[in-house]
């Protein structure tokens, strides 16, 4: 499972996701109100959060479908 600071960035950009419902692995981002402009400031914050860089070959739409495959995507460049 993925830390808190996670959790806090993600539900930034989840407008659609209710302040008392947990993130599960396999919600879909944009179903949760996750847009293209919520994915750039997500993927900001995640790089700043964690001193990591997401090379632009690697991003795609799939990287942000779920919080598992995100979560996977961050933990391979630690």
């Amino acid at each position: 499972m993925w830390d808190e600071q996670f959790d806090i960035l993600l539900r930034k950009q989840m407008s659609f996701l209710p302040p008392d419902e947990p993130i599960t692995g396999d919600m879909r981002l944009r179903d949760y109100g996750l847009d293209s402009l919520g994915m750039i400031e997500l993927l900001a914050g995640l790089e700043a959060a964690y001193a990591v860089h997401f090379r632009d070959e690697s991003l795609s739409l799939e990287i942000f479908e779920t919080p598992d495959v995100l979560w996977n995507s961050l933990q391979r460049l630690r």
